[in-house]
């Protein structure tokens, strides 16, 4: 049971909203990466996307490519469609060697939208989960045949977004069907967790660590603004610099022997929130707070 610590490059340069560190150039941005100690680092708007090219960049600041979003459309169109569309991103994961397909539902979001309060979540009904459900279930298995954890990414704004639809998600969907617990888009979805990973130990395929203001995503929320607004206001942060207990969750994680990578995505204002003192706040704590829960980080 080893678990290793990688980051999101989306607290440098964010891929919703390119003015936020829009000017930042990839080299500066894998260079802190590699500084701070991550030993591994999620895909980025900015990254080529060709493994002849990234697996030598990457190379050189010692660093793996963990995996990265792919945003889905199985509300729209069937399973079939679905893994003909994903080919060209599971092609560039597989020769990265990465181990886990990170994918979120993203036809009906609203998320990326500036105009869109964040209130207005899409919701599914009974027939939508089954059929989603199903379609999910079919594209999982045959990323598991491909060799990866499909590992689904709840999120504010989509369909997965409160304790009900995790349910429901969990219900209509298969063993291969994993997921990327979030930690800030459960809490502030209303989702305990520490106690998902107790609930659903078989289906923890990844982990993001994102920490939460409370408030401020109540205030932002409240006055019928966006996801992306609440972004911007500081909704989000890095563990340690929230509200959020960390060794609860690291605790919750090792009673199921998690093995795999723990994802340090917090949404920020590069301008206000500098990516790298941030992020070395947050792997410190995560590192504190695993060692305490007796999780072994690997070599």
């Amino acid at each position: 049971m080893t678990i290793r610590f990688g980051v999101s490059p989306i607290a440098w340069a964010n891929d919703d909203m390119p003015e936020l560190g829009g000017d930042t150039p990839l080299d500066s941005i894998l260079a802190d990466i590699r500084d701070v100690g991550f030993s591994g680092v999620e895909l980025g708007g900015k990254f080529p996307r060709d493994a002849a090219t990234l697996k030598p960049l990457l190379g050189s600041y010692g660093l793996d490519l963990v995996g990265g979003w792919y945003s889905g459309n199985l509300l729209v169109h069937d399973a079939e469609a679905e893994i003909a569309a994903l080919q060209d991103h599971l092609v560039l994961l597989k020769a990265m060697g990465s181990t886990v397909f990170v994918h979120a539902e993203t036809s009906n979001a609203i998320h990326g939208a500036r105009s869109v309060p964040m209130t207005q979540t899409p919701v599914l009904d009974e027939a939508g989960w089954k059929q989603f459900g199903e379609r999910l279930t079919t594209v999982a298995d045959y990323i598991a045949a491909q060799g990866l954890r499909f590992a689904y990414h709840h999120h504010l704004g989509t369909v997965v977004e409160r304790a009900s639809d995790l349910d429901a998600f969990i219900r209509h969907t298969g063993p291969s069907v994993g997921l990327t617990l979030d930690t800030g888009h459960a809490a502030l979805g209303g989702i305990n967790p520490a106690e998902v990973i107790k609930a659903h130990p078989d289906r923890i395929a990844h982990i993001h660590c994102k920490d939460i203001r409370r408030a401020t995503h109540k205030t932002v929320r409240e006055a019928g603004a966006s996801f992306l607004d609440g972004v911007l206001a500081g909704m989000f942060t890095v563990p340690g610099d929230g509200g959020l207990d960390y060794g609860k969750i690291m605790r919750a994680l090792s009673d199921i022997g998690y093995s795999g990578w723990i994802i340090i995505e917090a949404e920020q204002d590069p301008a206000l929130a500098d990516p790298k003192t941030y992020a070395d706040l947050g792997l410190r704590t995560l590192e504190r707070e695993a060692e305490a829960a007796g999780l072994k980080k690997a070599a």
